[in-house]
């Protein structure tokens, strides 16, 4: 798909759709609620977990089908916090046992966290702005789902 992603119904709603563009009538709406929290996370990543969860939640933007994005989300973050703590104990650059100079593995982990942090923030959700890119058929019979 070329160009950016679609900005979240949700979002366009919340904001009164400033752009005035189509709004995507059968796009996926689970039911918004809290998951739980997965107990093999950190404890970093479980604070995490709970700052986030309860904002988008308000927002209407987090689902039962969004625990385990969210729950890498907070990993994430987790393992980031951690290596950014260690790179304040610890120099940057680290001398070899050859003598030679090499960068602190921790910078190396922090920045893949940073990586898939960033890309797991633009999807949050499994995620609103993909499921704005799906149509699905309409269900007869049985109530569809409901914001």
């Amino acid at each position: 798909m070329r160009g950016r992603k679609p900005k979240p119904t949700v979002l366009k709603l919340i904001e009164g759709n400033p752009g005035k563009r189509r709004i995507n009538g059968r796009e996926p709406r689970p039911p918004a609620s809290v998951p739980t929290c997965p107990a093999h996370l950190s404890p970093t990543a479980k604070t995490e977990w709970k700052r986030l969860a309860r904002m988008l939640n308000e927002t209407g933007l987090l689902t039962q089908i969004d625990r385990t994005v969210l729950a890498t989300y907070c990993q994430a973050y987790g393992r980031w916090v951690e290596a950014e703590r260690k790179l304040a104990e610890t120099p940057p650059l680290l001398k070899t046992p050859a003598g030679y100079v090499q960068v602190s593995p921790w910078i190396t982990i922090s920045n893949k966290q940073v990586e898939l942090m960033t890309r797991l923030m633009a999807e949050i959700g499994l995620s609103p702005s993909s499921r704005s890119r799906l149509a699905v058929q309409v269900r007869t019979g049985p109530k569809p789902w409901e914001y």
